[in-house]
């Protein structure tokens, strides 16, 4: 009881037998009822539009947060602006603190 070898033809005939196997289970199979295929385009369909719009609104919300942050820098840039003016003292403001402390200092010598 050896092992005998497959021929070609052997094998051939084997794959042919395979093949044609496959093509009668796949003829076998019933063909897609209409409805079921016109449910399943509509589902497809509706999940794309799903996402169309969900890519939409994150699309939106990213470029409403760059507004926002540009809004927020020129809003800080502007803060500092007014904190600069208003740190640098004019002339006339610098004269009347000076007088005021001469003043101050005249009054605690008498």
């Amino acid at each position: 009881m050896a092992y005998k070898e497959p021929t070609f033809r052997d094998r051939a005939t084997l794959s042919a037998d395979a093949k044609q196997r496959a093509l009668e289970k796949l003829k076998a199979k019933p063909a897609l009822d209409p409805v079921v295929v016109a449910e399943r385009i509509a589902a497809r369909e509706a999940k794309e539009a799903a996402e169309a719009q969900k890519r939409a609104d994150k699309k939106a919300a990213m470029e409403q947060a760059k507004l926002d942050k540009i809004a927020k820098a020129e809003e800080a840039k502007r803060a500092i602006e007014e904190a600069a003016q208003k740190a640098e003292m004019t002339d006339a403001e610098k004269k009347a603190a000076r007088d005021a402390k001469y003043a101050a200092r005249k009054a605690r010598k008498k």
